[in-house]
């Protein structure tokens, strides 16, 4: 920019929010309801020395705004907010302290932790009622003007329709951490994101979506360095408009959008998991970065008649106030930001439910859901809730409105207590086969609504649900107290790694059919990334501050036999479901619906052969299921399969119905494939999952002779 700055801002538009350059100079606005006086603070090229302040000249319905001609991109800045210090009724305006613009889309430098980012007195017997008046410029990232050009060319966005949907959860870091085959100065960033190995990878896997953990800048936890860890996941956000600078090679935010086209260009979609429900201010007691110092009394929801306090409805001390016009319209923009700038496919929102709030509690009518449901770019990308929270009445599992789609957790739960050998599921696990109708079929809602997975960051890997009884969670530093106690998992006879061939076979044979049941349910399967090949965490199920191996994923045990073997059987998995479609109903049926004459879209059968009763439903000790779909094909075939079922340790027979149809074995995870239907039955094996597929001409029914 011009070297020499002007005396003044100009009075600018208080449209829209945040730094924007015109070529000309750049208008700065933000939002403070209480404010008194806003200044903008102008800084040298490294962030290191305050060049300028400036007073906001103008003030329109409660945005401050200014512009500052001869100003580019690159120009670093941050506010300084004045007004009452008054913490009993939700103020804290401390203009010793540099603010981060809400708005801000690129920061410069880390947080330097110091008692001066508070601005209260740290020790003082009044705590937080006591004003600090040490400055914090020199310990708080820059924030960035930046330039939004980048040439996407004439793609557009893929739009995988959500029945064919596959998900591959992921972390940004830990993807290429350990990848050896790329240079050090690649590792760890979203340029590894488009790699074409790894894209390769995800196209053997047959995933259609990666849905990536928090890439918003977030904060490193002040008491997770004094441990020697660091926040990993990335849920504690700095700046709701800015990628995590770690996450740039020297800044370069075109890197992450290139790494977005490459996926996109090769048929995957983007979905990034946002944190919109609390910030990483934390309670009373936490620092002043950017919205506490703006407006406390309105970004964030405070306890009524002692606005000294935070609603804490998401445990991580404070909840943002999406009740208030001006924090909803930040939360919007801030999706459509990243929507069109970044062009990404989707959001999976972490706990959804607190976004969804209201003074009177959930509401799957609140302006939050009501805004995206109306907005014309936001509507038609994909969207994710997280259903639950840690306020009253906090889970709402099939509670958020058509158009979202929600984490199943008590499939995720359901399956493993199923494969881990608990009784009295077998009329619970029909459901979740079926997308979990009971939770999800209404208003219109179709399957895919139900995201069903074995595992997710947020606890065991897939192969240390098969490995473990206990959590072993003794490296972050809380005595192993974290995280949860009820895993619904089983070592199978040893805790941790085993050398015994016939644990290791066993452990593999349930994985797989807890995999497949992933697969072959209706619904939208989701996928851990590292479970494709075994990855652990020694047992970590809440590795949050785990920067280190024990997080990143181990490259070399994809390359090794097991590893590959894992990779072809999720890769035969999505093929089969993308075959098949009788396995990804679009649309929640009544069972007796039937495709033609004779043949129902959907029936169940048990161990003999014959349709299950109410007293087999009922069963406690019953292990064993067989579910037959059918659909009608665009040619108007139909597409059938048997999914056959065996929960127990031990190998049974399973008596086929009389059919007038050839089943060929497309799967058989307890004999490695081998299974073949006879004219009346076929082998189960222990902890199995089979399927059977045949397929029938236009018009000829099941049972014609």
């Amino acid at each position: 920019m011009n070297t020499a700055l002007p005396d003044r801002l100009f009075p600018g538009q208080p449209y829209p929010l945040g730094a924007i350059s015109d070529g000309l100079g750049v208008n700065f606005a933000v939002f403070s309801a209480n404010a008194t006086k806003i200044e903008l603070c102008i800084f040298d090229p490294r962030g290191r020395k305050e060049l300028r302040r400036y007073p906001m000249p103008e003030c329109t319905d409660e945005i401050w705004h200014g512009y500052l001609p001869g100003a580019e991109p690159g120009l670093m800045y941050g506010y300084r907010a004045y007004g009452p210090y008054d913490p009993k009724n939700g103020h804290r305006f401390n203009p010793q302290k540099l603010l981060i613009d809400p708005y801000a889309r690129k920061l410069e430098g880390p947080v330097r932790w110091s008692d001066a980012l508070f601005g209260y007195r740290l020790q003082h017997p009044k705590e937080d009622l006591s004003l600090d008046r040490r400055d914090s410029m020199a310990l708080v990232p820059k924030c960035v003007v930046t330039s939004e050009s980048f040439n996407w060319g004439a793609q557009d966005l893929v739009h995988t329709p959500w029945e064919h949907t596959i998900i591959y959860e992921a972390h940004v870091r830990g993807l290429s951490m350990r990848r050896e085959d790329l240079r050090r100065d690649q590792r760890g960033g979203s340029a590894a994101l488009g790699d074409p190995r790894f894209i390769e990878h995800l196209h053997k896997l047959g995933v259609t979506a990666i849905e990536l953990l928090p890439i918003h800048a977030f904060l490193q936890d002040r008491f997770l360095l004094e441990r020697g860890l660091r926040n990993y996941w990335g849920y504690n956000t700095l700046a709701f408009f800015a990628p995590e600078p770690a996450y740039l090679s020297n800044g370069r935010t075109n890197d992450l959008r290139m790494a977005i086209r490459r996926l996109q260009s090769a048929g995957i979609e983007v979905i990034l998991d946002v944190v919109y429900n609390h910030t990483c201010e934390g309670n009373q007691l936490g620092p002043t970065l950017s919205w506490r110092g703006m407006d406390n009394a309105s970004y964030y929801r405070l306890v009524p008649g002692d606005e000294r306090y935070y609603i804490n409805d998401t445990g991580c001390g404070n909840t943002v106030n999406l009740s208030h016009p001006r924090v909803l319209q930040m939360v919007m923009d801030s999706l459509r930001y990243w929507a069109q700038s970044y062009r990404i496919d989707g959001f999976r929102f972490d706990l959804g439910v607190t976004l969804g709030r209201e003074g009177t509690g959930f509401d799957p009518g609140s302006g939050f859901f009501d805004a995206i449901l109306q907005d014309p770019v936001l509507s038609r990308l994909k969207l994710i809730s997280e259903p639950w929270d840690m306020g009253p009445d906090g889970y709402q599992l099939g509670n958020h409105p058509p158009g979202f789609a929600e984490w199943n957790d008590r499939f995720r739960d359901g399956i493993r207590r199923f494969w881990g050998g608990e009784p009295g599921l077998r009329g619970e696990l029909g459901g979740w086969l079926m997308g979990s109708p009971e939770i999800f079929d209404r208003r219109h809602r179709r399957p895919w609504a139900s995201v069903n997975f074995l595992a997710s960051h947020d606890g065991f890997t897939a192969r240390d649900i098969v490995s473990y009884n206990e959590k072993h969670n003794e490296a972050n530093g809380d005595e192993n107290a974290d995280g949860h106690s009820e895993n619904f998992s089983s070592n199978w006879g040893v805790e941790g790694p085993s050398d015994d061939a016939q644990i290791e076979a066993l452990r593999s044979c349930v994985l797989k059919s807890m995999l497949a049941t992933v697969f072959l349910s209706n619904g939208t399967p989701m996928l851990l990334a590292g479970d494709e090949f075994g990855n652990s965490q020694g047992g970590n199920n809440n590795a949050y501050c785990q920067d280190n191996e024990t997080s990143w994923l181990d490259w070399a045990q994809a390359a090794a036999p097991r590893g590959r073997e894992m990779i072809d059987f999720i890769g035969r998995l999505a093929a089969l479901r993308r075959k098949h479609p009788s396995l990804r109903m679009a649309r929640y049926m009544d069972g007796s619906h039937e495709v033609v004459p004779g043949l129902p879209r959907v029936s169940w059968f048990d161990l003999d052969g014959q349709p299950m009763s109410v007293a087999a439903w009922g069963f406690a000790e019953g292990r064993v299921l067989g579910l037959r779909r059918a659909c009608v094909l665009d040619h108007g075939g139909i597409d059938l399969t048997f999914l056959l079922i065996n929960g127990g340790a031990d190998a049974v027979e399973f008596q086929l119905p009389e059919q007038n149809c050839s089943w060929v074995c497309e799967l058989d995870t307890a004999a490695g494939g081998k299974a073949a239907p006879g004219k009346k039955r076929i082998g189960l094996g222990a902890h199995g999952v089979v399927l059977l597929a045949a397929s029938l001409p236009a018009g000829r029914r099941l049972d014609a002779q």
